[in-house]
C-alpha cells in the first residue's frame, strides 16, 4: 500500500491541508501568507458582489445537469438495451462523444447553436421559427450548456447499460406472467436491482456540475466574440455572468487576481458542501432502500 499512500499524501492529503492553511491567510503568491483568520470567509458570505451569482448559477446546474444527465443517460442506455441487432454500432456512436475534449466540443456547439450562421437555427427556420441566441443570451446560454454535457454523456450511459444488462431476465419474465407491465416491470423491478450503480450516478453527476468550468469559460468566451482571451475579465461568465460558476470565479480570483487566500476559503467551502451533500444523499438512498 505504500505507493498509494505516498500518492495519497502528496496529491490529495498536502493539497487539502495547505488549502485550509491558506485560506485564513492573505496570499498573492508572490509574497510570504499572512494570517487573517476568518476575513476570507466573511467577504465570502458578505462582502463578494458576485460570488453569490456564481454560486446560483452553479446550483441551477447541479439541479438541472443531475437530473437530465443521469434521465437521458438511462433512457439511452434502455433503448440499447432493448436492441436486437447493431447494438455494438449505436453502443459505439453514443458513447463516442465522451471521448471529445472538453474544448474542441465546445467550440464545436458554439458553433452549431451560432444564432446568426448556426446550422442548428438554419434548420429551425426551415419550419419558420425564430431560434434563441443560445449561448448570446442569458436565457439560453445556460441550457445551451445543458445540451452540450447531455451530448457528452456517453460514460454514464455505458455504465447504465452494463447494470441494465446485470438485472436478472428471469424477474422480468415471472412479473409478465403476472400481468405486469413495462413501467411496472422499470418500476419495481429494473429500477431497484440497479439503485447503487443509479446513486453512482447521481454521485458523479453532482460533483461534476460542481466543478463545472471548462465548458462554461469556453463557451462564454467565444460567444463573446474574443476566443484569444478565454477566461479574461473580460469574457468570463459571457453574457451577463449566466455562464458564471462558483469554480471559474474561484479560478478568476486566484490566478487572474492574485487573491489565492480567497480562492483557497472558496475551494475549502466548495469541498465541505460536496462532502456534506454526498453524505447525505448516500444516507438518504441507504434509508429509502431500508424502508422498501
Amino acid at each position: 500500500m505504500s505507493p498509494w499512500i505516498v500518492g495519497f499524501t502528496l496529491f490529495f492529503g498536502y493539497p487539502l491541508v495547505a488549502t485550509g492553511y491558506f485560506s485564513f491567510t492573505s496570499y498573492d503568491l508572490l509574497t510570504a501568507p499572512t494570517w487573517v483568520g476568518l476575513r476570507n470567509y466573511a467577504y465570502l458570505f458578505t462582502g463578494d458582489p458576485v460570488v453569490r451569482t456564481a454560486a446560483l448559477n452553479t446550483v441551477w446546474l447541479v439541479v438541472v445537469l443531475t437530473v437530465l444527465r443521469v434521465a437521458f443517460a438511462l433512457g439511452v442506455a434502455s433503448v440499447i438495451a432493448r436492441l436486437r441487432s447493431g447494438v455494438g454500432l449505436v453502443r459505439t456512436l453514443c458513447y463516442l462523444p465522451a471521448l471529445a475534449p472538453p474544448v474542441a466540443a465546445t467550440l464545436a456547439f458554439v458553433f452549431l447553436f451560432n444564432p446568426g450562421t448556426g446550422p442548428v437555427n438554419g434548420f429551425l427556420r426551415l419550419f419558420g421559427i425564430d431560434g434563441p441566441l443560445w449561448f448570446n443570451d442569458p436565457a439560453w446560454a445556460k441550457p445551451a450548456l445543458t445540451l452540450l454535457t447531455l451530448w457528452g454523456c456517453g460514460e454514464l450511459m455505458i455504465i447504465l447499460l452494463a447494470a441494465l444488462l446485470d438485472v436478472p431476465r428471469e424477474l422480468h419474465e415471472a412479473a409478465a406472467l403476472d400481468g405486469a407491465g413495462a413501467w411496472r416491470r422499470f418500476r419495481h423491478i429494473t429500477i431497484p436491482s440497479i439503485a447503487p450503480v443509479l446513486l453512482f450516478g447521481v454521485v458523479n453527476s453532482i460533483i461534476f456540475s460542481l466543478q463545472y468550468f471548462t465548458q462554461a469559460v469556453v463557451a462564454g468566451s467565444v460567444a463573446s466574440g474574443q476566443a484569444e482571451v478565454v477566461g479574461s475579465s473580460k469574457t468570463l461568465g459571457f453574457p451577463d455572468n449566466a455562464t458564471l460558476t462558483f469554480p471559474a470565479w474561484l479560478y478568476q480570483q486566484g490566478f487572474h487576481y492574485y487573491n489565492m487566500g480567497y480562492a483557497a476559503a472558496m475551494a475549502v467551502l466548495l469541498f465541505v458542501f460536496s462532502l456534506g451533500f454526498t453524505i447525505w444523499l448516500i444516507r438518504r438512498m441507504r434509508t429509502a432502500e431500508e424502508a422498501a
